[in-house]
């Protein structure tokens, strides 16, 4: 059992396809083949079922692939630390969050290990980001969510086990535009938001799926296509919308949105990351750095 094998056949394991796992490693389908069929024989087991939709990984594989990712940590951090390399960790979070809440996540890092490196990157779909963060090809994520589980704010969660540790509290509030029906009635509940069009980014966003815990079934819901075109178009007097309260504190200043008193629910700034790659340098330090503390997260 060789480490480029073990590499071949993570890779394999993420992408499902030999097709795309050449593609990925740039290398010929061939090629990766072989190794993956040369794995298998050192071992004596199958770690893939091969069928017409791809490769699909077998107990014995489900059991190598958690050794896989534990060795393969280790052979880079030995790498790195034989060759004096930088200490190096892939922070992602979800598009809307990358500008407000990971700055002082990484000065925080920055204070406590001068020498770690932290790359970023952000994500527009909740979907990609918990892949990349189930997959390893980032150490941590950050999204929102609610309750005990990930994915009890209603979207699917991954099928690997991810720990995960609420950061902060985010508050959405009921807002319409100064010259909406709404702004000047009295609104305390959400009935009075029937018959009342709820605009929002898209089906998946985390605001949209909070808003179906005050919608009513069956409500007109607008499909903006992205935060910045759902508060313009409140702004504009088009609907009633759902927002975070980091997105329009400007707008609710400046008179262009009213806040409704209509009670919704908070969210949690939820950072999520694979057990296992806390033993990986760098990484148990980003996940002090993010609750901002000396010791570890608990």
């Amino acid at each position: 059992m060789e480490l480029k094998q073990l590499r071949t056949f993570k890779v394999v394991a993420r992408e499902g396809t030999v097709g795309a796992a050449a593609i990925a490693l740039n290398r010929a389908p061939s090629s990766v083949s072989e190794q993956v069929r040369s794995l298998e024989e050192s071992l004596g087991v199958m770690l893939f079922e091969r069928g017409p939709r791809g490769m699909r990984l077998t107990a014995p594989g489900e059991r190598l692939l958690g050794w896989a990712r534990t060795l393969l940590d280790h052979a880079d951090a030995a790498r790195r630390d034989v060759t004096s390399s930088p200490i190096e960790v892939h922070l992602a979070a979800l598009e809307t969050l990358m500008a407000i809440h990971v700055p002082q996540m990484l000065r925080r890092l920055a204070d406590r290990r001068p020498g770690v490196v932290t790359q970023t990157s952000s994500r527009t779909s909740r979907a990609e980001l918990l892949s990349d963060v189930t997959s390893g090809r980032v150490d941590a994520g950050l999204l929102l969510d609610l309750g005990d589980r990930i994915g009890d704010l209603g979207f699917e969660p991954p099928q690997d086990d991810l720990t995960h540790l609420d950061l902060e509290s985010v508050a959405l509030s009921v807002v319409v535009a100064p010259s909406h029906a709404l702004a000047s009635a009295q609104v305390s509940s959400s009935a009075h938001l029937d018959g009342h069009p709820f605009i929002g980014n898209n089906p998946n966003c985390s605001f949209w799926l909070a808003c179906n815990r005050i919608a009513r079934p069956g409500a007109q819901r607008i499909e903006a296509g992205s935060l910045a075109i759902a508060k313009a178009w409140t702004a504009q007097g088009m609907g009633v919308a759902l927002l975070p309260d980091f997105a329009i504190e400007h707008e609710l200043a400046a008179g262009a949105l009213v806040r409704l008193q209509v009670p919704a629910p908070d969210l949690s700034l939820r950072l999520i990351w694979r057990p296992d790659r806390e033993v990986k340098p760098g990484v148990r330090d980003l996940l002090y750095a993010a609750v901002g503390r000396s010791g570890p997260p608990r």
